[in-house]
């Protein structure tokens, strides 16, 4: 909002520690008053031992050095004052200076304020973390949008050269070229439907309800089973309730994703993928583990981040649905969502076992 103009946060401060080294001095001046130079008498003052200063005459020699003495107070409080307050806000100058760096797109300026800690430092501590998650923030936005953009371009792009060639082709097969297009074009509404499942996830929940995991790995299965017996993968589910309060939809689409993600990449021949739900003292558990490869444990972390597939992932991406490589990242930002913890760990003897923990609900909070 536009503010008129005003003086200074230094000139104040500085005007304010005058004001005070003036009135220290004016109240020692008249402590001088009050309790010496009235006790004195006005008038001559007859003495033995010569003459005797008396009221007047001490006033008229010390008037003037009084106001000398106020008027260096003066210099020196407003020079002083002046000096100690530029000392004092020049943290605050630093800071401000950060924020219009900031706001100009320059995130990855810090302020790194040295000295022992007060309230400024606490204040530009505060100021640069803040500054480093906005940083990290729009890195991972402005990555998200660059592999999201040459994500979508590759199904439009493949559609095109199968346009391009059906045209110079006089003998071309329509049934076998809708057929394409239309594998294509489920591999981009895949995509898309991903990417806005990733997004709205990304922004936290709307509404709660008590959902039950165990349902949800059922369901998953079930919709599932058709996939599993055409690799062919044996899909098993087994477990306890476990209730936990969140978005029921995307808790399902969490659940959807892991099981998909054991299935596709089970690359062993009569794989295996086990769900299971469990309550471990107050924490609601869900573990999705597949048989597989061996893989390194350095090389999971990566798997959450959006795009990231392995290099057996994309073999055949268009028979197996493989996706877009979102599966785990849609299940990291769900599980974000959540305040829960997703762990991804090698299996003995090849796969993967991911484990999903969640705040459980107590039996008599959904009753």
């Amino acid at each position: 909002m536009p503010r008129p103009a005003g003086p200074s946060a230094r000139l104040k401060l500085a005007l304010s520690y005058a004001g005070m080294v003036i009135g220290t001095g004016a109240l020692l001046l008249a402590i001088v008053w009050v309790f010496l130079l009235r006790y004195v008498p006005d008038g001559y003052i007859e003495a033995s031992t010569g003459f005797v200063p008396n009221r007047t005459d001490l006033l008229r020699a010390f008037a003037p050095a009084a106001g000398l003495a106020l008027a260096a107070l003066v210099v020196v409080g407003v020079a002083g004052g002046w000096w100690l307050a530029g000392v004092m806000l020049a943290p605050l100058a630093r800071i401000s200076q950060a924020a219009t760096l900031a706001g100009q797109g320059a995130l990855s300026h810090r302020i790194a304020l040295p000295g022992a800690r007060d309230e400024f430092r606490d204040l530009a501590d505060v100021f640069d973390t803040m500054l480093g998650r906005l940083e990290a923030h729009v890195a991972e936005q402005q990555r998200f949008a660059a592999n999201a953009s040459h994500e979508l371009r590759t199904p439009l792009a493949i559609s095109r050269t199968l346009l391009e060639v059906a045209q110079q082709d006089p003998d071309r097969d329509v049934d076998a070229l809708l057929a394409r297009l239309q594998q294509v074009n489920t591999r981009a509404i895949e995509l898309v439907d991903a990417l806005l499942v990733l997004s709205r996830s990304g922004r936290g929940l709307d509404s709660v309800a008590p959902v039950d995991l165990s349902l949800a790995a059922e369901e998953a299965a079930e919709n599932l089973l058709p996939l599993a017996e055409s690799r062919p993968v044996q899909l098993m589910v087994s477990g306890d309730p476990v209730r936990v309060l969140g978005s029921e939809t995307l808790l399902r689409q969490m659940t959807a994703n892991l099981v998909h993600n054991a299935i596709v990449h089970n690359l062993v021949e009569d794989g295996s993928v086990w769900v299971r739900t469990e309550h471990d003292r107050g924490v609601a558990v869900l573990t999705v583990e597949n048989t597989g490869a061996e893989l390194d444990p350095a090389g999971l972390a990566h798997l959450r981040e959006a795009f990231q597939r392995g290099a057996a992932r994309t073999r055949d991406a268009a028979r197996d649905h493989a996706g877009a490589g979102l599966g785990l990242a849609i299940v990291q930002h769900i599980v974000t969502a959540h305040r829960g913890a997703l762990e991804l760990a090698p299996r003995p003897g090849g796969g993967v076992i991911a484990t999903v923990r969640f705040a459980a609900l107590a039996a008599e909070t959904v009753e």
